[in-house]
């Protein structure tokens, strides 16, 4: 027996389906990394004594400094995790760099919030895997 085509588009439609999904679940990690960078930001830039100082660090900033860095890399990851949600590959790509920025940010302020960042790290991984794995074939792809 010969292969129909209608194996062919239900396993084609399956990957379509794989890659929808992972591209839907950077789209909302990225928006929810970014609300919360927003909110730390804010946080941030309000209250300087939320955070703990700590003393000769390399890449020591004032942590008001650090708050409209974490500002401004949220509002851009919302403003991407947006354009995830449709089938626009410059969202895949600005979504990779982005959240790249978000690890380097919370890498970098590391001492002034260490658990939070070390979790904005693993999500931003997480970010960055699901945007990565899937193929330019399987990019979801209009009728």
């Amino acid at each position: 027996m010969t292969t129909t085509p209608r194996a062919h588009t239900e396993t084609g439609t399956a990957k379509q389906q794989w890659a929808g999904g992972l591209t839907a679940f950077a789209g909302v990690m990225l928006m929810i990394a970014g609300l919360l960078s927003v909110f730390r930001g804010i946080m941030a830039i309000a209250q300087d004594n939320v955070f703990v100082t700590t003393p000769n660090y390399v890449f020591k900033f004032d942590l008001t400094s650090w708050g409209w860095i974490h500002l401004v890399l949220g509002v851009i990851a919302v403003a991407v995790s947006v354009g995830l949600f449709g089938p626009a590959t410059w969202a895949r790509v600005a979504g990779v760099g982005i959240a790249g920025l978000v690890i380097i940010a919370n890498f970098l302020s590391l001492p002034y919030y260490p658990v939070w960042s070390v979790v904005m790290i693993a999500m931003s991984g997480f970010i960055i895997w699901a945007l990565c794995v899937v193929k330019r074939d399987d990019s979801i792809t209009g009728p």
